[in-house]
This record gives structure tokens, C-alpha cells and sequence, in this order.
């Protein structure tokens, strides 16, 4: 197989995404629909943060096991600083956004608060439109992990494994499309489809990415770190999602459907798990 036919398949693999984001058009879903796709979202994030863990950790495992202490320091705090910069990253984002929004506020309760209230709307974005950008960016820095597994495999000539890896993370993807826009239907807001777009381009462009860059480039340290970033990101966006589950109440409901998430995650993985990876 040639090198731009595995990088097209890279792409299909990662544009897989999209067929999860149309659940985010969901019109005014009931209280007990919001919650179940919050909790579900939850469930399948859980998974991804143990699978990019896993993944992440296993480079600095094995130099341990073989008492390589340079490598092991050297993925481990590779490891170390992607986690903290996605995870405090994101929040001091947060705060960064709270502080420009609560301006604004005050700024519009002035002579004219109307005029500038609604100069000032279009660009506000809603809680659940926010978490659900974050998802995006920490699944796209996963899948861009997933991307240099593929291209890596195409490298070092295993076609076969680089075609498993394409069919499984590209059944992975359509779940996690799901998890993108959860926050979205979850708040009953209904996203334009040019949003839905921009949102599945962040989450599976990635993956092409990746494909690209593994083709070229085979290094640990690399992966380690987009990796570490991703469980840094993906972290902050559960602690979000869990803080939005305790105020909706509804806690069997929320307990199963976490249960459920994490139940898709390990099922849409088995393709990949049955590859050896």
C-alpha cells in the first residue's frame, strides 16, 4: 500500500468523529435525557483518560523494567509536563475567560447596556459550548497519538497492524464524536452545523496529522507528550462534567449511564486491543 493511501485511510479514521456530532442538534431534550448524555460523556472520557494513560506510561514502564534510568526520567517527566500544561493550562483558561466575561458584564450595565449587550452576545460562548471545545482539543491531542501509531506502523512496514489500527480508532472516533457534543445536547443548545464542523476538524483532523508525522518521525518522547497533554485536558473537562452531573441530581441515572460510557469506550477499543497495541 502506498504512502498517501494510508494517510487517506489515516483521515478516514479520524473523520469517523463526525458521525457522533449530530447529536448535539438535538432539539430541547427532557431533564433525564440532558443528564444521561452528561453522564455518558463522562463514562466514555474516563475510558479515554485511562487508555492515554496507559499508552503514555508504557515507554517509561518498560525503561524501568530494563533499568534504563534516562529514559525512564526522561519519559516520566515528558509524561509529568504534558499533564500539568494541559490540565492547569486549561484551567487558568478558564479563569482567563471568566474574568473577560465578567468585564463585559460590567461594561454593558452602563448608558446603553442594551446596545452593547447585544453588540456583546454573539461573541459570548456558553458554558456547554466551552466544554465542549475542550473535549474537542483533548480528543483531537489523542487522536494525534493515535495518528503516529498508525503512520509508524505504515513505516516500519506493518501494513496489516496499520490497517487494524486505522478500522479500530476509527470506530473508537465515532464514539468519541459522541462525547464532543454531549455538553451541547446535555444543555439543550443547538449548535450551527459549521460549528459541528469546526468542532469534528479539531477532535479527528489530527489523526491525518499524526498519520503525516509518523511516516517521518518515530520517537517516543514525541508521543509521550501529546499524550500527556491529552490526559491533562481530558482530566479538567471530567472534573467539569462531573461538577454538571451533582447539580442535576439524578444519581442512579448518572451512575448507570457512566457505567454505559465506560462500557462503549472498552467495546469501540476491542478492535484495536485485538491488534496487539
Amino acid at each position: 500500500m502506498s504512502g498517501p493511501q494510508i494517510v487517506l485511510l489515516g483521515a478516514v479514521a479520524g473523520l469517523t468523529v463526525f458521525l457522533g456530532l449530530p447529536v448535539g442538534r438535538l432539539q430541547s431534550p427532557a431533564p433525564r435525557l440532558r443528564t444521561a448524555l452528561n453522564a455518558v460523556a463522562i463514562g466514555i472520557l474516563l475510558f479515554l483518560l485511562w487508555d492515554v494513560l496507559t499508552a503514555a506510561w508504557e515507554p517509561t514502564d518498560a525503561a524501568l523494567g530494563d533499568h534504563h534510568w534516562a529514559g525512564a526520567a526522561t519519559g516520566g517527566l515528558v509524561l509529568a509536563s504534558g499533564l500539568a500544561v494541559g490540565l492547569m493550562g486549561l484551567v487558568h483558561y478558564d479563569r482567563w475567560i471568566a474574568r473577560r466575561q465578567a468585564s463585559r458584564v460590567s461594561l454593558s450595565q452602563g448608558p446603553g447596556a442594551s446596545a452593547v449587550t447585544e453588540r456583546l452576545a454573539p461573541r459570548a460562548r456558553s458554558r456547554a459550548a466551552g466544554l465542549a471545545l475542550m473535549i474537542a482539543i483533548g480528543i483531537g491531542l489523542h487522536n494525534l497519538a493515535e495518528g503516529l501509531a498508525i503512520g509508524n506502523s505504515a513505516a516500519n512496514g506493518e501494513l496489516s497492524l496499520a490497517i487494524l489500527l486505522i478500522i479500530g480508532f476509527g470506530l473508537h472516533n465515532a464514539s468519541e464524536g459522541f462525547g464532543i457534543v454531549a455538553p451541547l445536547a446535555a444543555a439543550g443548545e443547538r449548535p450551527s452545523w459549521g460549528s459541528l464542523a469546526l468542532l469534528g476538524l479539531i477532535g479527528g483532523g489530527p489523526t491525518f496529522v499524526g498519520t503525516l508525522i509518523g511516516r517521518q518521525v518515530v520517537n517516543d518522547t514525541v508521543s509521550i507528550a501529546f499524550l500527556g497533554l491529552a490526559a491533562g485536558s481530558i482530566l479538567y473537562v471530567i472534573i467539569e462534567l462531573l461538577a454538571v452531573a451533582r447539580r442535576g441530581g439524578m444519581k442512579v441515572l448518572t451512575t448507570w449511564m457512566i457505567l454505559l460510557g465506560l462500557l462503549l469506550g472498552f467495546a469501540t477499543d476491542a478492535v484495536v486491543t485485538a491488534a496487539g497495541v
